[in-house]
């Protein structure tokens, strides 16, 4: 950990939550595929496990981030890396068709990061 102390804030900001998405996806969507089979409640309780470990790296990269950044910038940061992560999640782990819906939506996406910084 102290190597990422000595790393720009952005930077560990950036990491702590792409770090974090990796964990969140496999939470919320990896039971898809690994748990279809299972009942709701056992992919609920293994996506809670999993979804500690997303905490674990998400309330420190909100945290440090929040010393540069307000929480409307955090929060369109944090949506911009869910798409990607979510998207080769989507493609490679779940085997679904790679859409342009994933484009649109991430260049819509860049106008929310254009008004959330322009200011800053």
């Amino acid at each position: 950990m102290s190597f990422l102390q000595q790393l720009p804030i952005p930077l560990q900001t950036v990491l702590l939550l792409v770090a974090s998405n990796v964990f969140m996806t496999f939470a919320w969507y990896g039971h898809l595929k690994n748990l279809a089979s299972a009942p709701w409640y056992t992919a609920a309780f293994v996506s809670w496990g999993i979804a500690l470990f997303e905490y674990l790296l998400q309330v420190p990269a909100n945290r440090i981030g929040f010393t540069q950044f307000n929480v409307g910038q955090l929060k369109i940061m944090q949506e911009v890396i869910t798409l990607g992560v979510f998207v080769p999640f989507a493609v490679f782990y779940l085997d679904q068709p790679l859409k342009l819906d994933y484009l649109w939506a991430g260049l819509c996406l860049v106008g929310a990061v254009y008004f959330i910084f322009r200011g800053a």
